[in-house]
């Protein structure tokens, strides 16, 4: 039926590391419940994604570069969320709107 050994001693060795290996397999699923659990949480209190993000220069001392909307394939890697608010003024001030996703129709700014 099975590939067992037949004697005692070889037996309770294989039961030693069935029961060794268990307890890895069983330390490994719990890590994996816990990073699954954490990624999950971490899912359910990320912050909602801005509305509009600005687009920011290449030092801090650079003006901005572009307006975007909140979900703009186009947002460089230097964007952060800003209210709309701020995004009108800073299309007031003369910051360009992204030609992608078009912030300034969206906003309904006529500058």
């Amino acid at each position: 039926m099975t590939d067992l050994p037949p004697d005692l001693p070889r037996l309770r060795t294989l039961e030693t590391w069935l029961a060794l290996t268990l307890d890895q397999v069983r330390a490994a699923i719990a890590a994996a419940e816990q990073r699954d659990a954490e990624r999950q949480h971490g899912e359910q209190t990320r912050p909602p994604a801005p509305d509009w993000l600005l687009e920011l220069g290449l030092n801090r001392d650079s003006p901005p570069v572009q307006v975007h909307a909140g979900g703009c394939w186009n947002a460089g890697k230097r964007s952060r969320g800003i209210a709309r608010e701020e995004a009108l003024r800073a299309l007031a001030d003369g910051v360009k709107a992204c030609g992608a996703c078009r912030p300034d129709t969206e906003l309904g700014f006529l500058g």
